[in-house]
């Protein structure tokens, strides 16, 4: 049995292709800052052009690399929601699985970056009292995450109140 398998009451629920489109145009927007090293190294006299070549060869490669994967780790989130609790799964190679009881929410905060909100994503984030238990679920739909936020408020309170 796979740990990190749905259960069998439903299926993943995946986030948005527009997450990868987001973290691309951050990817690229850091870049600009690595772009403008490459091209100092090579302006600069007193540096050999072999360092600026190889600088900017590894910076190329590492770019690809994390354009890559991006794509990848946007397919590995996925959610769930259950009866009783919300699980989240992320990661490739480090799997993480995150079971959020619903009545240990305690808020339920829907955010978005400018570049998120340009790309029409948002993140629903899960505060429990336990910090290390806090789960987000990026790449949502601005409807989609305003209508899991009040799911999860609904469902939080029906089971803090006991319900």
């Amino acid at each position: 049995m796979d740990a990190f398998a749905p259960s069998d009451e439903g299926t993943w629920l995946p986030v948005s292709a527009a997450l990868g489109r987001s973290r691309r145009i951050s990817l690229l927007l850091a870049y600009v800052l690595v772009l403008a090293v490459v091209v100092a190294l090579f302006l600069v006299p007193d540096v050999p052009r072999l360092v600026a070549i190889v600088v900017a060869v590894v910076a190329v490669a590492v770019f690809v690399w994390a354009w890559w994967l991006i794509g990848r780790r946007v397919r590995a989130w996925g959610y769930e929601l259950r009866p009783d609790d919300l699980l989240v799964a992320r990661g490739i190679m480090f799997r993480r699985l995150v079971i959020v009881p619903y009545g240990r929410m305690q808020l339920v905060d829907v955010v978005a970056g400018p570049i998120e909100r340009w790309c029409g994503v948002a993140t629903v984030q899960l505060h429990t009292a336990a910090a290390t238990t806090d789960a987000a679920i990026p790449g949502l739909v601005p409807e989609v995450a305003a209508e899991l936020r009040d799911t999860l408020a609904r469902l939080g309170e029906q089971r803090a109140a006991g319900l």
